[in-house]
């Protein structure tokens, strides 16, 4: 510990817990204290020297040249880095070294660990130790190590976003003794990665909702409900028991539904619904209503457009009425639209495109099985190629 004169600077060699304090009478000044422990000296971090300036508190922390200079040879993108998470690039002690070494050793590429440090930099701030056990929970669900390096590869924050392996460990003990598959609680870990981030006691809330929810229905099997609706959609754990609750009454109420239909309906298609803003399903139901109902369909034709693809209520209000518009100004009818809903799945300008491509190939749109419209590029080329050969 260095002080210049008239406790101006202070130079400190930090290696761990570090305090800022106001202290009128031991240097009539601001001045730093810092603790060491043997744990903290002779671990393997990074030791950087940090200047500060002791009279000015409003004072800007000076950058870690260091952390620039390390994160720059491994190929992170700085501008990125920063932009997500700033405070990062002010931390005296890091482990980036360490990450780097830890991820090169379960199979990760240079190229993948700097593309995951730039897009969620808080990586560098997990200890080998913490990175080991979470790695080895992980494990208990996922496959293989290269398996786990894909997932980090495409959502970091999906491992790194919290450090609490012990609620990790009791969420997933808690998820097999539900019944839940290794295959479900990996679709979990890859699509809602915040459901073994939730307290143990959320997640049974959740689960206990869901079974009586089942039981009610007339469902015999409450942990098979579970494990389907779970499956179906894995952003549930995260939501609230009373969203799920205000979908479930508005998906029987909207379709008048008995209780094995609405079984049916929650425990297939209608799933991802649930997670939906029940704001935001009634108003979106609302506008199809009001469209639909304009271009003559009756009501009996809205309930049957939407229970047999309820992932239109998920179309924005504006997106819904122009794709419609954009089939019928083709001369496509609504009745052709309502028996192949899932043509709203296309984008705007897939549906213009592949319109103008029929047309000139010579097919007749308004007898046309238009479901091709929403098929898979491949898929729909070679369908295209066939129809040219006959016009």
């Amino acid at each position: 510990l260095l002080i210049s004169k008239g406790l101006n600077y202070l130079t400190i060699m930090a290696p761990g817990n570090l305090w800022h304090m106001r202290n009128n009478f031991l240097f009539g000044s601001r001045c730093w204290m810092t603790r060491f422990s043997a744990e903290i000296i002779f671990k393997s971090v990074s030791f950087r020297l940090f200047g500060v300036k002791c009279h000015n508190a409003d004072s800007e922390p000076l950058k870690n040249e260091d952390l620039l200079k390390n994160l720059l040879t491994m190929g992170v993108d700085i501008d990125m880095a920063r932009k997500r998470q700033p405070g990062v690039f002010h931390r005296m002690i890091t482990n980036e070294q360490d990450l780097k070494m830890f991820l090169l050793s379960k199979g990760a590429s240079k190229e993948v660990i700097a593309s995951i440090i730039s897009r969620y930099p808080r990586a560098i701030t997990r200890t080998p130790e913490n990175l080991s056990k979470r790695w080895d929970l992980w494990r208990k669900i996922v496959t293989s190590d290269l398996e786990i390096v894909n997932i980090l590869e495409r959502s970091p924050e999906s491992f790194f976003r919290s450090n609490n392996n012990l609620n990790l460990e009791n969420n997933i003990k808690f998820l097999y003794s539900v019944g839940l598959t290794r295959k479900c609680l990996c679709r979990l870990l890859t699509n809602a990665p915040r459901t073994f981030s939730n307290s143990l006691d959320l997640n049974k809330q959740m689960v206990e909702f869901l079974q009586a929810a089942g039981l009610s229905l007339g469902h015999n099997d409450p942990t098979d409900f579970v494990r389907k609706i779970i499956f179906k959609n894995p952003f549930i754990l995260i939501q609230s028991t009373k969203r799920v609750k205000a979908n479930i009454e508005f998906l029987q109420s909207t379709f008048n539904l008995n209780s094995e239909e609405l079984l049916v309906l929650i425990c297939g298609p209608g799933a991802e619904i649930l997670d939906l803003s029940n704001d935001y399903a009634r108003r979106s139901y609302a506008n199809i209503k009001e469209k639909l109902f304009s271009l003559g369909c009756t009501e009996e034709e809205v309930q049957k457009f939407v229970f047999s693809y309820p992932d239109v209520i998920f179309l924005a209000e504006k997106k819904f009425n122009d794709k419609i518009d954009c089939l019928m100004e083709e001369n496509i009818s609504i009745s052709q639209i309502i028996e192949n809903p899932r043509v709203l799945d296309s984008s705007i300008s897939t549906l213009k495109s592949r319109i103008k491509e029929l047309v000139n190939a010579g097919c007749n749109l308004s007898t046309l099985n238009i479901t091709l419209l929403s098929w898979s590029k491949k898929r729909y080329e070679a369908k295209l190629k066939k129809l040219s050969r006959f016009a």
